[in-house]
């Protein structure tokens, strides 16, 4: 089910749009880069006409609110392996995926025509660094952990942290993705052994809000013998 080649890699504003983005972002980035999250956004556009994975649908839109918005969190990702737990359409994981070749991702998501996707989109992207596994986060226990587990608008910051602290390392970091600070959420954190910082996010092309709130679980997870 593959889209029409360079659908959207021939638009110019599309492909200014991004390049502007990815240059402010991430300005020692390869110059390929901008080609893959276009292919990438080729395909998620595609699929989407059948499979609705996202109600972002205008291309300008998905560069903003999809690619530059997750490139926003890559200085806060730690380690060489990372989760991103209920991934749907591949956010955040399959852009910083991209832009970090170096990273294992685990694509995690429970939902039979997203992971129909995620394989398609690994597939044709060829991202070695890529594996999608269809599970709900709550059962899967990978068979080592990660250093940075991160979700986008999955779950509220005490579920979240619940359902990753057995699959982070030491010294893991939870990275959760949001628009507004979560004041309510993070007032039920208080109790929980758990460090936690919120820094503003500047999605460029984006007037809106965006957060990212850090969760640092200490002591250790003890489950891990790594």
């Amino acid at each position: 089910m593959s889209p029409p080649a360079d659908v959207l890699s021939e638009n110019g504003p599309i492909r200014q749009c991004l390049a502007r983005g990815i240059v402010q972002l991430l300005p020692q980035a390869g110059a390929d880069l901008v080609e893959r999250q276009l292919r990438y956004l080729e395909l998620l556009q595609h699929w989407n006409r059948t499979f609705n994975l996202t109600a972002v649908r205008a291309p300008l839109d998905m560069v903003i609110r999809h690619v530059l918005d997750s490139l926003t969190v890559h200085p806060y990702v730690r380690g060489e392996r990372v989760l991103d737990v209920g991934s749907g359409a591949g956010l955040p994981g399959i852009p910083l995926a991209l832009a970090s070749p170096e990273r294992s991702v685990v694509l995690l998501d429970s939902n039979g025509k997203k992971i129909r996707f995620l394989r398609q989109a690994v597939a044709e992207l060829a991202l070695p660094n890529v594996t999608v596994v269809q599970d709900r986060a709550e059962r899967f226990r990978p068979a080592r952990p990660f250093d940075t587990v991160i979700a986008r608008a999955f779950a509220d910051l005490p579920a979240l942290l619940r359902i990753a602290r057995p699959l982070l390392a030491p010294a893991g970091r939870v990275l959760a993705m949001k628009g507004r600070e979560p004041g309510a959420e993070l007032l039920r954190l208080a109790g929980e052994d758990v460090a936690w910082w919120c820094h503003r996010l500047e999605v460029p092309g984006l007037a809106a809000e965006r957060c990212l709130i850090v969760l640092e679980p200490s002591p250790p997870p003890a489950s891990w013998n790594v």
